[in-house]
């Protein structure tokens, strides 16, 4: 059977000003997938992922999620594909003067209309499913750098989001914490079937996580090899990329 795509992605350019990161980028992510973005330092992950998540405007290209392309559409459908998404960004981007419950019930409110009893229920809902229950009342600033990723990804998941982009959600991370981390994005997958775009440079995550890869390289500009990183780790004909799977040095 053939994989449905949710996100595509044709001839994507993108860069700041007159620095070109990224040129004629083409991929598609299928529905319900872990599709990770790796490479090296500076070579638009980040970039890529924000253009994906209707953050930053391409230079030319398309950028097409659930049918609709957010480089072209009105702000109405914009507005709507918004809802379908979720992201936890590197940092966790938690509110310091809100508490983890209001953080969490923030994009609830706005969007949904629900009234308080039904925000306040879906937000010990997304506690729960993160591991943080009990914690709605503390502040971003009185817990642990692995709490508030995990408190990142249960906003992330405040509106039942059909695709979830993780910014490097264990960078920073103990290897415990990081290993708790990506077994908590396996089990959102399979438990709600989320589509997810998960950028990282961590090994151990990618291993773990990723059913594909797509690798970027700075001097290219663009993608030098995709698929399952097991077979490309011994296997691609690209040199840079066994060596990055590797961990082996070009001396």
């Amino acid at each position: 059977m053939e994989k449905e795509a949710i996100i595509k992605v044709r001839r994507l350019a993108a860069g700041y000003g007159d620095d070109l990161i990224l040129n004629d980028i083409n991929f598609d992510v299928f529905k319900g997938e872990i599709l990770v973005v790796l490479g090296g330092s500076g070579c638009g992950k980040s970039t890529l992922l924000r253009h994906m998540a209707g953050l930053d405007r391409p230079l030319s290209g398309s950028v097409s999620i659930d049918g609709d392309d957010i480089t072209k559409c009105n702000d109405t459908t914009f507005s709507s594909v918004l809802k379908k998404i979720g992201i936890l960004f590197q940092s966790s981007a938690l509110f310091g003067s809100m508490t983890i419950a209001e953080n969490i019930a923030l994009p609830i409110e706005t969007y949904s209309g629900l009234p308080k009893n039904a925000v306040k229920n879906l937000v010990r809902m997304k506690l729960c499913m993160v591991n943080l229950n009990g914690y709605e009342n503390h502040l971003p600033s009185e817990i642990s750098g692995g709490m508030k990723k995990r408190a990142g990804l249960a906003r992330a998941m405040s509106l039942n989001p059909k695709i979830l982009f993780l910014d490097e959600p264990t960078a920073g991370l103990d290897p415990v914490t990081a290993a708790e981390i990506d077994e908590l994005i396996l089990l959102i997958n399979k438990s709600v079937g989320a589509t997810m775009v998960v950028v990282t440079h961590e090994l151990e995550s990618i291993f773990k996580v990723a059913q594909r890869v797509i690798m970027l390289d700075k001097g290219v500009k663009g993608i030098i090899a995709q698929g399952n990183p097991v077979f490309l780790k011994d296997n691609s004909e690209n040199m840079f990329v066994r060596q990055f799977f590797n961990r082996q040095t070009t001396v």
